[in-house]
């Protein structure tokens, strides 16, 4: 399985409830590193560490078939007060 921006996007959309999502291509389009930005209600309350357990485990397959996987996970709020960017 190959992912693309485009299909991961989807994937994450899918899987998490989300009001943004980023996804970028680190390793010039051969899809095997992504650096993602992810906006969810469902971070509320949660550290940094659970916010990633809690967007790995929705992606465990995906995650183990590429080589590189960075993750920045906001709270709607917390997106805003950063001027969403």
């Amino acid at each position: 399985m190959s992912l693309t921006v485009e299909s991961l996007k989807e994937i994450i959309e899918d899987r998490i409830e989300t009001t943004l999502v980023q996804v970028e291509d680190m390793s010039g389009g051969c899809g095997q590193a992504f650096a993602v930005i992810i906006v969810s209600p469902l971070f509320k309350g949660k550290n940094k560490l659970m916010r990633h357990r809690l967007v790995n485990s929705s992606l465990k397959e995906e995650i183990a078939s590429i080589h590189a996987f960075t993750q920045k996970g906001f709270t709607p709020e917390e997106w805003e007060a950063q001027g969403g960017k």
